[in-house]
């Protein structure tokens, strides 16, 4: 898809990844709405790059909604959509409150899907678009001390799987963008910062560059770093071995307290 002139939804695009990609989208040409749920954050960044600012909570139907209505009464619809929004929590799964994990499932899960029901009767009658949906490796290998949010990311996955064929021959594609750790706040506001030594932390610009050109190229998947595919395939492959790896070099999951304040 040529990208230069089209209109391209970001959500969580007030920090982060969302951020990066909001500033790379502007830079291919096009014309940006930018949602977040920090009202200052969004209007600074959406200045800088001419975009359209909104604010709303995608963790309530009220804000998936205004999300949408702002949307169709600014541009009439959009022709790529990056669900980006979302929060993490890290620690014992016995110990997460259960409103947290409605919350999480909302905006993590529940609010792209929503997002791509709403949005997407415009592009199949445009006949083209693209929805783009950033997951997680998490999602595809599992993380101890991060049950709720890898179950949100895999929910994507299979989403955008059953989707694919679905709009076969529509003109509109689906994109999964399956990043490794990012170097964004995510993981302070997750309640633990990355303590791991590998793999590193690759910068946010990094993901946005990698959604730019999925949409460009109409790729199904994108992987950042590349080399990640490895980890889902010896899962798959030899599932026992890669559990009895997970448990001895996986990361020891500690209690960590309150969740500190989140921006999605």
């Amino acid at each position: 898809m040529e990208l230069r002139g089209k209109v391209a939804l970001v959500t969580g695009g007030s920090s982060g990844i969302g951020h990066a990609i909001g500033v790379a989208l502007a830079g291919a040409g096009a014309r940006v709405v930018l949602h977040g749920r920090d009202s200052a954050r969004v209007a600074d960044l959406a200045g800088r790059i001419d975009a359209l600012p909104v604010v709303a909570d995608l963790g309530t139907a009220e804000g998936v909604a205004t999300l949408v209505e702002e949307v169709r009464r600014d541009h009439g619809g959009v022709d790529v959509l990056v669900a980006n929004a979302g929060f993490g929590w890290s620690g014992p799964f016995a110990e997460m409150e259960p409103g947290l994990i409605d919350e999480m499932v909302a905006v993590d899960h529940v609010a792209p899907m929503q997002l791509t029901r709403a949005l997407l009767p415009e592009m199949l009658t445009r006949g083209s678009g693209r929805i783009v949906l950033v997951g997680s490796v998490a999602g595809r290998t599992g993380v101890a001390g991060e049950a709720a949010y890898a179950a949100c990311k895999a929910g994507l996955d299979l989403f955008a799987e059953s989707l694919r064929p679905e709009l076969a021959g529509t003109g509109v594609g689906v994109t999964v963008v399956v990043p490794a750790a990012v170097r964004t706040p995510f993981f302070e506001r997750r309640g633990r910062d990355y303590d791991r030594t590998f793999p590193r932390p690759v910068p946010a610009a990094r993901v946005a560059e990698a959604v730019v050109a999925a949409t460009r190229h109409d790729r199904a998947e994108v992987w950042v770093p590349g080399w990640l595919r490895l980890a889902p395939t010896i899962r798959a492959l030899l599932p026992c071995v890669y559990r009895r790896l997970a448990v001895r070099y996986g990361e020891p999951v500690r209690s960590n307290g309150p969740l500190p304040p989140k921006e999605s």
